[in-house]
């Protein structure tokens, strides 16, 4: 089994930026997010240290990691690459308005894009959070907690579901809920 989990909300994410592979600090929001999370996988965990948290590498996924392992004793977090966000390339860290001002259409019918300059593509995105899917145990040997952001969770349930680029961006990307997937199922969670 896995809950995946995106992070709590940050500085960029209330003020309409992209974030990609820059990073912001939780709002206080954000850090409450995350600790409800938190409580509703406490009482969805029989024992934290059968468990693992996987992590991405940037500070916001691991600040709200943090936050969420304070409900969980014992449970061990580790760092996963592939669980990074999307690069947005050269507009990591743009505001969404005023690319969508000056590129009108940029960010595509879906409301989001994987094709700015020198950023990262659905393609490659796919490949990679299947690698990691791909490597891990078999259910019901699978204990993982997913820590990842917007994008990336979208692309990962949709690996997981076997579904098309368009059903994976018509899905949404929540910060106070989180998802379990199951022997094939995937089950939002309210926080």
């Amino acid at each position: 089994m896995i809950y995946l989990l995106r992070h709590g909300q940050t500085q960029f994410n209330a003020e309409g930026r992209l974030q990609g592979h820059v990073d912001s600090d939780l709002t206080d929001k954000g850090a409450d997010q995350a600790r409800a999370m938190g409580r509703a996988l406490c009482g969805l965990i029989d024992d934290p240290s059968d468990w693992r948290i996987a992590v991405s590498p940037l500070g916001r996924a691991q600040a709200t990691a943090a936050l969420v392992a304070e409900a969980l004793p014992g449970i061990r977090l580790d760092i996963e690459p592939r669980l990074i966000e999307v690069s947005f390339g050269a507009y990591d860290g743009s505001l969404r308005a005023e690319l969508e001002a000056e590129y009108p259409g940029a960010f595509g019918p879906s409301g989001w894009t994987f094709r700015a300059d020198m950023g990262e593509s659905y393609e490659t995105t796919r490949s990679r959070v299947g690698d990691w899917l791909a490597g891990l145990p078999p259910e019901p040997d699978r204990k993982v907690i997913a820590v990842t952001h917007g994008i990336t969770g979208l692309v990962l349930r949709g690996v997981y579901a076997d579904l098309t680029l368009e059903e994976v961006v018509g899905m949404p990307a929540p910060q106070d809920a989180f998802f379990q997937l199951k022997d094939g199922q995937i089950t939002r969670i309210e926080a």
